[in-house]
């Protein structure tokens, strides 16, 4: 498989649209790569359904606007220690929004595993209602508000790519939820444009997370700027790996520094699947730098002493490795056969991970 053409990363105002310059390669390249419509991981992958039955109360409406703030002590400036009252604080003003949206991700999931066509009518049905409603497209309080609003709507997004093959949305549904997830994903793009600018057009895991947001939305609205904004976090992230595969902006993070490193990755992986659903490569990006923070996260759930010796404290290892460090990996052995991570899936008591929309691509 060909690496696509890359166009340099853009930090003084939105991102680059990088298959611009495709158009000057001549039309036996242009129509093929442009005009076919955006696809996720989980297209073209049909399931088997059946009459399974699938409770599915009446969830709250969720409104526009979104009020809440971060949880970690703002007298630390590797953002690593809870601040209890902060945390219990977010917990309350967030704890809805992210229930909300977990309810729609186990429908998908539920529907992708078991077949039940009433887990993928609610999931679908519950979808629409967020876009009737417009809900997270308002005003965002802080920059906690606004990653709040990606990771769900993000989870989202994928949950209804996961189950929008099965025709339960009309045409005119289908064309509201795209027009409510193309909104919000501009909202993403015009906060982290200009965040980005600011800190000289480096990012870290939230860009990454934003992106597997937008690359969500993009297929979803079929709407190739938002997909190629996406693609182009994917560039931001892995150009940032060192040659001993961490991620200088995630070491900054004290006594998580393995833990955002792994939370980095997550969201690269899938940012990676959705360019090969695509026909891009992006695991090559970089002399496949993406491999060297993978093989250095896990080997660091062993033994973190490169982290250690790195930050300078005491890293937080889990004791039972669960979607949460590895829910990316099961995609990822699938193209690259790995021996550790391959006991540490079928170890795993869960791989799912929410704001990667639930359960990876099978």
């Amino acid at each position: 498989m060909k690496s696509p053409i890359r166009l340099p990363f853009r930090a003084d105002g939105p991102f680059l649209c990088r298959y611009a310059a495709l158009a000057t390669l001549g039309l036996a390249v242009t129509p093929a790569l442009l005009a076919a419509p955006l696809r996720s991981p989980w297209d073209g992958k049909p399931v088997a359904a059946t009459g399974s039955a699938y409770p599915c109360p009446a969830l709250p409406h969720l409104t526009p606007d979104l009020v809440t703030d971060g949880f970690y002590r703002l007298d630390d400036p590797t953002h690593s220690i809870i601040d209890p009252v902060r945390q219990e604080a977010y917990r309350k003003s967030s704890g809805k929004v992210k229930e909300v949206g977990m309810a729609i991700v186990r429908a998908a999931d539920d529907y992708r595993t078991s077949g039940s066509r009433q887990a993928a009518q609610c999931a679908t049905s519950r979808i629409v209602t967020m876009a009737q409603d417009g809900s997270l497209s308002g005003k965002m309080s802080s920059s906690q508000a606004y990653y709040v609003q990606g990771w769900v709507v993000g989870a989202i997004a994928i949950a209804y790519l996961k189950v929008r093959e099965t025709g339960d949305a009309t045409p005119e549904q289908n064309a509201v939820i795209a027009k409510w997830l193309h909104r919000v994903g501009g909202e993403t793009r015009d906060w982290y444009d200009g965040h980005t600018k600011k800190d000289g057009g480096k990012g870290n895991n939230h860009l990454y997370w934003a992106g597997v947001e937008l690359a969500a939305i993009g297929v979803a609205a079929d709407n190739q700027s938002d997909f190629n904004w996406a693609m182009a976090t994917y560039d931001n992230g892995v150009d940032q790996i060192r040659p001993d595969g961490t991620l200088p902006l995630e070491m900054a993070r004290g006594s998580k520094a393995l833990h955002y490193h792994l939370y980095a990755l997550a969201p690269l992986v899938l940012l990676a699947e959705f360019g090969e659903a695509n026909h891009l490569d992006l695991y090559t990006h970089a002399k496949g730098a993406i491999h060297r923070l993978a093989d250095v996260s896990v080997a660091g759930l062993h033994d973190p002493a490169l982290f250690e010796k790195a930050t300078g404290v005491k890293q937080e290892v889990p004791t039972v490795v669960t979607g949460d460090q590895i829910g990316w990996a099961p995609p990822y052995v699938r193209r690259f056969p790995n021996a550790e991570l391959t006991r540490l899936i079928q170890a795993a008591p869960s791989l799912s991970v929410y704001y990667l929309g639930g359960l990876p691509p099978a």
